[in-house]
C-alpha cells in the first residue's frame, strides 16, 4: 500500500493519538487530527487528504454529516469508526464502518477497501 495522507477526526484524545501512532507505524502521514465536525470539514478542505478516518459521533455534530459536507465538492475515501456500527449503516447503508474496539488488521483491511472503492458514501 502506498503511503497516504490521512485526516483523523476523533473526539476521544487517547483514541486519536493511538490511531495516529498506528497509521504512522504503517507508513502513512497524518495531515491533521481534529475533534469536531466543523474542524474536520475545514481540515479536509485545507489539506485534501487521501483518506479520512472519522468518528461517526463527534462532540459537536455527526461525523456522518461532516462527510456529507466534505464530499459535496469532491469524492474522498473515508472510513467511519463507531461504537454503534448499525446506527451508522441505518443512516448510510453503503458506508464503510469499523466498530470500536478495532485492531490493526481491521484498520488495514478497511483502508484497503476505502482506497480501492473510492468514492465511498
Amino acid at each position: 500500500m502506498k503511503p497516504l495522507s490521512i485526516l483523523i477526526a476523533e473526539d476521544e484524545a487517547v483514541i486519536a493519538m493511538l490511531l495516529g501512532e498506528v497509521l504512522v507505524d504503517l507508513g502513512h502521514s497524518i495531515c491533521a487530527s481534529v475533534a469536531t465536525a466543523d474542524e474536520a470539514v475545514t481540515a479536509a478542505l485545507a489539506h485534501n487528504p487521501d483518506l479520512i478516518i472519522i468518528d461517526a459521533g463527534l462532540r459537536d455534530s455527526s461525523g456522518v454529516d461532516a462527510i456529507a459536507e466534505i464530499t459535496k465538492s469532491a469524492p474522498i475515501a473515508h472510513i467511519f469508526i463507531s461504537g454503534n456500527k448499525a446506527a451508522v449503516l441505518a443512516q448510510r447503508p453503503t458506508a464503510l464502518v469499523i466498530e470500536k474496539p478495532f485492531d490493526e488488521e481491521m484498520l488495514i483491511a478497511a483502508i484497503d477497501i476505502a482506497i480501492d472503492t473510492l468514492p465511498l458514501q
